[in-house]
């Protein structure tokens, strides 16, 4: 994760809800694609946070090292400020930076499916008036 390149906002916006289901035409579906997205971008700050505090790990930790330790403090910190995740995910998606793929709708049987299902649905709502 490069921080640098990051251009999420660290507080929460109002946003059209409108440009959420240009992409998917969803957005239901776009909630699900950025929460999917959300926990890989956390899985792998988490990896990434785990990898540099490794690198201060001692198998005996005394009282002067754990109050002379301020590098990993300094991570710590730096971590806790970037943006959430969701937030991350949003930026992405609303920068097009996100590639977005659903198998179900490129299956033709899927399709034909889908629109059997919205034949009955038009169906029962004619039936209804």
């Amino acid at each position: 994760m490069d921080a640098k390149k990051n251009r999420a906002a660290n507080t929460t916006i109002t946003r059209n809800t409108a440009e959420f289901s240009k992409t998917t035409g969803n957005i239901y579906e776009t909630v699900a694609m950025l929460s999917k997205r959300s926990n890989q971008i956390s899985s792998d700050m988490k990896r990434e946070l785990h990898k540099k505090i490794e690198e201060f790990a001692t198998n005996i930790d005394t009282m002067e090292e754990i109050y002379e330790n301020r590098e990993q403090i300094e991570i710590v910190k730096h971590y806790e400020q970037m943006p959430k995740p969701t937030l991350q995910a949003i930026q992405e998606y609303l920068d097009d930076d996100i590639y977005y793929r659903n198998p179900a709708k490129e299956d033709p049987n899927m399709r034909r499916l889908e629109a059997m299902e919205n034949e009955t649905i038009a169906q029962n709502a004619a039936e209804e008036k």
